[in-house]
């Protein structure tokens, strides 16, 4: 299978969701990595987005809250080449009922090599690391030709 190389730019667009039991520690997070975070393209699911908003001053795009569709619309944005970083602080103690839509977004940004953190520990080694600030060249599989290939086979 071939690959492609692409580079995520220097100025990150980063995606920032929550659980709902997680949603202050997504806002402690934001608040303490603020200067950083300024310097980048925020969005995020409906509610998790408003709330970093109002608690921080940063400017997070919303999609829909994540039970109605905001996992799936970042997950489009993650294959569309338009979202290069997730922060998702995610609940594994409490069953969310669009869990198949959280682990459709967490394949997707494997599929796309995309850096993903789950937790607060995880997300404070993405964002302190060097290649915040950098470019990042990584390797994806060439969909176009897996596509054709494929349809060759059917």
């Amino acid at each position: 299978m071939d690959f492609l190389t692409l580079t995520i730019g220097k100025q990150k667009n980063i995606a920032l969701i929550a659980h709902d039991s997680k949603k202050h520690e997504m806002i402690e997070w934001c608040e303490a990595n603020k200067e950083i975070l300024k310097g980048h393209f925020l969005c995020g699911t409906g509610t998790t987005a408003r709330m970093i908003t109002e608690a921080t001053g940063l400017p997070v795009k919303g999609y829909n809250s994540g039970p109605l569709g905001g996992d799936q619309q970042i997950g489009a944005k993650i294959v569309e080449g338009r979202i290069d970083f997730v922060v998702f602080f995610s609940d594994p103690l409490t069953a969310q009922p669009h869990d198949p839509d959280v682990k459709a977004l967490l394949r997707i940004a494997q599929v796309y090599d995309i850096p993903i953190a789950n937790n607060k520990a995880t997300a404070d080694f993405m964002i302190s690391s060097p290649l915040v600030n950098e470019t990042y060249d990584h390797r994806v599989i060439n969909f176009h030709e897996a596509i054709a290939d494929r349809a060759k086979t059917l």
